[in-house]
């Protein structure tokens, strides 16, 4: 059932279409769903020659990257265009265009900032979904899922599967990133009113954010848990390579990556890419 709400003023050309329905919450099913495609997934990366996963990779990533860009632009289509979502302003909508990133190129920045916020930050939409339907709820739906899915399922493969790991720095670099995007979407929210990436009130529905307290308190709270959650989401890699001696992967120290005892010197060129620096500088 699609809980109906009020649209804006009609004569408000600039807020333009008013939502037509409101996407359900959703129980255990669809995370379930999701835990075992990142099961198969991970096994997928595990078992397959790496220059293959590689292609498969940059592949998926082209994809999910012409999709972001035709999803962005359709917001801004007459027909689709509301001021309070159609902008690309929430960390999901960045993310959008992180995954492809990680999954294409395999930068070490992207793929650490896709990992803290595709795990956390992306999971708030998984767990407690808050999107209006404005034109076509079927593609509106798909659209929804393909973004948070990807933002879910290709952290995993990239750390579970093809084994990047994230150091404490970055953690920072992650860190720093989140900030940062928040003075964007403040700023957008500031001139527009509209409140990316929940910034300046929670959602509407019921959220992670209500248990945090009110605005501007869960803002302060949100901030302080984020830098715990990421840092227990750190601290056991960090454990287990300082004990392997596991080698810095690229530039930066931001990830490390076990080196495979039986791949070769071309398999591994492969799957690092261009810019692999492989170090064991600690």
């Amino acid at each position: 059932m699609h809980l109906e709400r009020p649209g804006p003023d009609p004569d408000d050309a600039l807020l333009a279409a008013p939502a037509i329905g409101h996407m359900p919450a959703y129980g255990a099913a669809h995370l379930a769903l999701l835990v075992l495609a990142a099961i198969v997934l991970v096994r997928w990366a595990r078992r397959t020659e790496p220059a293959a996963t590689d292609r498969a990779l940059r592949l998926a990533g082209w994809a999910l990257l012409a999709n972001s860009a035709a999803w962005t632009a359709w917001g801004f289509t007459p027909w689709a265009w509301n001021l309070e979502e159609s902008l690309p302003l929430h960390y999901s909508d960045a993310l959008r265009f992180l995954v492809p990133i990680a999954l294409i190129t395999q930068a070490r920045w992207a793929v650490v900032v896709t990992w803290f916020w595709g795990l956390t930050l992306n999971m708030q939409s998984v767990i407690t979904p808050d999107l209006n339907y404005f034109v076509w709820v079927p593609l509106e739906f798909a659209e929804y899922w393909i973004a948070h899915g990807a933002g879910v399922l290709a952290p995993v493969v990239l750390v579970w599967g093809l084994g990047y790991r994230p150091t404490w720095r970055g953690y920072g670099i992650a860190y720093a990133a989140t900030l940062l995007w928040a003075g964007v979407a403040v700023t957008g929210n500031t001139l527009t009113g509209a409140n990316y990436g929940y910034l300046n009130r929670a959602p509407a529905g019921p959220s992670i954010l209500d248990l945090l307290g009110p605005w501007p308190q869960y803002l302060l709270v949100e901030a302080v848990l984020i830098a715990a959650v990421w840092a227990a989401m750190t601290l056991p890699w960090v454990l287990i390579d300082r004990r392997a001696g596991t080698p810095l992967s690229g530039r930066g120290g931001l990830v490390r990556r076990p080196v495979p005892a039986q791949a070769s010197s071309s398999s591994s060129a492969s799957r690092s890419g261009p810019s692999e620096v492989v170090t064991t500088r600690r």
